[in-house]
């Protein structure tokens, strides 16, 4: 370690030069950098329910979906109808946009002197204008299944404007410029909107606006507090400089190589900012520890002592991201798993070769090392709160012990209270517009969440029809489901029509003339493909309960059991399918990762420290932090979500850094001759100054998004920070303990 030490100062220019250069080229390409927050991207393609949804999503364009709710006090007036129109007029000739349906142009089938006529629920070019013939509009609504809160609500106070998005257009793009165009009208009602592209759109502007508000917030306030711990220049720059290089690294590449921000992965900045400067600390801290005259060779010295212990627990950070990268469910966790990872590695890098070269570079050769002017002050930490308590720990181990039992004990009581969330309503506050959008749609219209059913057969045989119809039947029986649609509702309306009653025609060449009257409306292009051997119910699952959505899953399986046969085959899915998946997955990941992250590490920290007890010591007090924090989330109702699910396994990878440094330094001054007591004292003392700076500056970086638009962002930073202080605490406490009654016992 000490020849590495050297030639790292001898390259020390080189180094310097070389990181600015690198800097200088990703920094550049950040730029180019893209946001995706569609979650059904990052759905992967080798589930079953995700292939489907996506296929229709290809095939009909029901995963391109934009919702636009225009309220007013009464949309049976002529002046509202007149906005409704001009709002689907303009949209319907924006790029990317394949149809536009409202009030204004949606199908309808009519009695008329020849039988019946298809057209529209009302004449575009003569909007009923005089109160009889909107009260007749508003009869007609009511009276219909296929409008009446499908496209008008029940009350009459909200109707929907539905767009449906070209197969190649840009979801983000198409909704945000259907946003801008809608509130360029400057209509009188109240728009909201809701649906895939709008959601994509408004979480992709939260993402935005966090990292433009929240990043430089976060280095502000990791600066007061790395300048309050060191007092000096070096130690307020020089953690914030290594971090801000592994930022820009890691953000560059992930533009060079494709990759976009999304929901999960917009959290790497700040959190890289909070490992990235926790390195750097530990290294400056034992830099101005050494008592040398010559600057240089205090480096050499620090560095040969922390350049293990800095690599171990970068390695085990590592670990704990790589962890995610095996079994998660969702492709963007997979991908915050492989750029966290090698953030960490940057990160590392910079503590271990540029800090100690730019130190180095910018110092005299000779000079006495000064950081440390304010010895009084710099004594406080030690004398009031770290020698108290290695005395009490040293006096008392049995009582930190039982106090940790029975914290343990009442934690993991409460894990069985941990909620689970995975709707993606949850991530906007009650008072932003996007979450207001999904509860009118849920009060509504039903929710927003489609289901689809899909029927393969012969669409022109009264069997199938009949079929689909049945189907219907059996899912207007859920009381989470209002409305339903498909072509058979159609053939229905037209057999009515024709004055033969509400049903399916027996005689298949009666049905084959409905669909030659059908033919070319673009309605039926969401409905039934365009070689008539494929037909979708499409309807709307309006509850949130993942028990009534496992229920509802339930009956479909028993149904399509006993109802299918050699016509048809027929198969379904819909996000809250999807959303089940998700939530199963959230379960499985999180086991799976703890599981893989608390293996490897007791392996990888016992291999380097020549010790597999030492790697079980090392970890459990970060396993019992982390049960703290699953009873704290289970107490406190915050729920298992995509973002703080990623908790435990990132405050066991960074967490067991801090009983990394304890035993390190335990081991260095116990093997130097020194008694327990002392190896103790120089212990809490040394490595608990900088778990302490480390806590509060990481801890303090993380609590900034408290501050972010996104409600998962602000549970992730209140359980970073919890998990940090609790990681440290056990380290500092729990850790010493073991290795107090462990060395008694071998002595006696």
């Amino acid at each position: 370690m000490e020849k590495l030490a050297k030639v790292i100062l001898k390259f020390r220019w080189l180094i310097t030069v070389t990181v600015i250069l690198i800097t200088v080229f990703l920094a550049y390409q950040i730029k180019s950098i893209e946001i995706n927050s569609d979650v059904v991207s990052a759905l992967p393609d080798d589930d079953q329910d995700v292939a489907l949804f996506k296929k229709i999503g290809e095939d009909f364009g029901g995963n391109k979906i934009g919702m636009i709710i225009l309220e007013a006090e009464n949309i049976y007036d002529n002046e509202v109808l007149l906005d409704v129109q001009k709002l689907t007029d303009t949209l319907s000739l924006l790029d990317g946009i394949a149809s536009v349906t409202s009030i204004t142009n949606i199908i309808d089938i009519k009695n008329d002197e020849f039988g019946f006529e298809v057209g529209s629920l009302v004449d575009v070019y003569q909007l009923p204008y005089s109160n009889d013939q909107l009260t007749q509009l508003e009869e007609r609504v009511m009276s219909k299944d296929m409008f009446n809160g499908v496209i008008v609500s029940e009350d009459g106070t909200a109707t929907l404007i539905l767009v449906t998005l070209t197969n190649d257009a840009d979801i983000q793009e198409a909704g945000r410029l259907l946003i801008d165009k809608a509130e360029s009208l400057h209509l009188k009602e109240k728009l909201y909107y809701a649906g895939m592209p709008m959601m994509v759109t408004a979480i992709s502007e939260l993402i935005a606006s966090d990292l433009i508000k929240l990043l430089p917030l976060a280095f502000l306030v990791i600066a007061i507090v790395l300048f309050f711990s060191f007092r000096s220049l070096r130690g307020v720059l020089l953690p914030l400089l290594s971090a801000a290089v592994a930022i820009i690294w890691t953000l560059g590449i992930m533009a060079l190589t494709g990759y976009a921000m999304s929901m999960v992965t917009n959290n790497i900045p700040i959190l890289l900012l909070a490992v990235g400067s926790a390195y750097s600390i530990h290294v400056i801290n034992k830099i101005n520890q050494v008592k040398e005259t010559d600057s240089r060779r205090a480096i050499i010295t620090a560095l040969t002592y922390i350049f293990v212990p800095v690599t171990l627990a970068a390695v085990t950070t590592i670990i704990g991201f790589i962890s995610f990268v095996f079994g998660a469910y969702l492709t963007m966790i997979r991908d915050f798993g492989i750029f966290t990872a090698a953030g960490t590695f940057f990160s590392a890098f910079m503590a271990l070769f540029f800090v100690p070269a730019v130190i180095d570079t910018f110092s005299f050769k000779g000079r006495k090392v000064r950081e440390n002017r304010s010895e009084g002050r710099d004594s406080l930490l030690p004398k009031y709160l770290l020698i108290p308590l290695k005395n009490l720990l040293f006096k008392h181990p049995k009582y930190t012990l039982i106090t940790w039992g029975v914290l343990l004990v009442v934690s993991a009581a409460s894990i069985l209270l941990i909620q689970r969330s995975v709707d993606v309503k949850e991530y906007f506050k009650r008072s932003n517009p996007a979450w207001q959008a999904e509860e009118i749609m849920m009060q509504k219209f039903g929710g927003s969440k489609p289901i689809f059913v899909s029927f393969k057969g012969d669409l022109q045989s009264p069997e199938v029809l009949n079929a689909m119809l049945g189907t219907e039947k059996m899912l207007k029986e859920n009381p989470h489901i209002f409305t339903t649609q498909s072509i058979a509702d159609l053939i229905v309306e037209m057999s009515d029509a024709l004055g033969e009653g509400r049903k399916i025609p027996d005689d298949r060449d009666k049905i084959e003339q409905m669909w030659f009257l059908l033919d070319g409306n673009p309605a039926l292009k969401q409905m039934v493909s365009d070689d008539l051997e494929e037909g979708l119910i499409i309807t709307k699952f309006a509850s949130s309960d993942l028990s009534e959505k496992k229920e509802f899953v339930k009956e479909m399986k028993q149904f399509i059991e006993k109802n299918s046969n050699g016509d048809y085959n027929i198969t379904y899915t819909g996000m809250p399918f999807i959303e089940m998946k998700m939530d199963k997955s959230l379960i499985q990941s999180q086991i799976r990762s703890l599981l893989i992250a608390i293996l490897a590490m007791i392996f990888v920290v016992g291999a380097i420290l020549r010790s597999i007890p030492t790697g079980v010591y090392a970890t459990a007090p970060i396993i019992a932090a982390i049960v703290v924090l699953f009873g704290v989330m289970g107490l406190t109702g915050i729920p298992l979500n995509i973002v703080t699910v990623l908790v435990a396994s990132i405050a066991l990878g960074i967490g067991i850094d801090y009983s990394i440094h304890v035993i390190s330094q335990f081991n260095y001054s116990y093997r130097n001759g020194k008694s327990l007591h002392d190896a103790l004292d120089d212990t809490i003392t040394i490595s608990g100054k900088s778990i302490f700076i480390n806590v509060v500056s990481v801890s303090a970086g993380f609590l900034v998004l408290i501050f972010s638009e996104m409600v998962p962002l602000q549970y992730f930073g209140i359980l970073m920070a919890l998990s940090m202080v609790g990681s440290g605490l056990a380290a500092l406490t729990l850790l010493p303990v073991i290795l107090i009654l462990v060395h008694r016992k071998r002595l006696s």
